[in-house]
């Protein structure tokens, strides 16, 4: 059932139409980490790994700085766990992540799916399916895969996709979003 605001329109209607502002206020990957502003100007990541049982909940960026020691946190978290390497994970795709998370306005940290990807899982993943990319992004750590449980996955893909700052993937079938710090583009079903 849909709550209705004293004026009449849903939350739902009401987040369409932030929605909407925000994709034509978030033209660039620049105005992206905008979304953030407004809490002290605070980054914040949280995320938990269904493979590893490992979690992470940190600030990354106080006002204006990344902050060195939480991106390494977030490195180690999202290496790639069948190997057990990790390589720095491109703050973009971090500020993209946190940015969507934002617009979603929920308090459960993301799933993370997988990060970065060494060319030894990525061919075994590409060998599996095909949908991974021979030239994938993971494998530059500038990617993700998540899921949320109580946002679907077109509501990511949507609060992904405003934020005009990378590519953005939806993966109905297999209840994930893919966002990247690449070229601003959408695919999936």
């Amino acid at each position: 059932m849909t709550k209705l605001s004293s004026n009449g329109l849903s939350r739902r209607a009401l987040l369409g139409v932030f929605a909407a502002t925000a994709v034509s206020t978030a033209p660039t990957f620049s105005k992206a980490a905008g979304f953030l502003r407004g809490g002290g100007d605070i980054r914040r990541i949280a995320m938990y790994s269904g493979r590893t049982g490992e979690s992470i909940d940190t600030i990354y960026w106080i006002e204006g700085e990344y902050i060195k020691e939480a991106l390494k946190e977030i490195n180690y978290f999202m290496r790639d766990w069948r190997v057990d390497k990790a390589v720095g994970i491109d703050a973009r795709t971090v500020d993209i992540m946190a940015a969507a998370h934002s617009l979603l306005d929920v308090s459960e940290p993301y799933m993370l799916l997988s990060g970065y990807r060494s060319p030894e899982t990525n061919a075994m993943l590409r060998a599996r399916s095909r949908g991974v990319a021979k030239n994938s992004l993971h494998l530059k750590g500038q990617a993700a895969d998540l899921r949320l449980k109580n946002r679907s996955v077109s509501q990511m893909f949507k609060a992904a996709s405003a934020c005009k700052a990378g590519g953005v993937g939806k993966y109905s079938g297999s209840n994930f979003v893919h966002m990247d710090c690449g070229v601003v583009r959408t695919w999936g079903s």
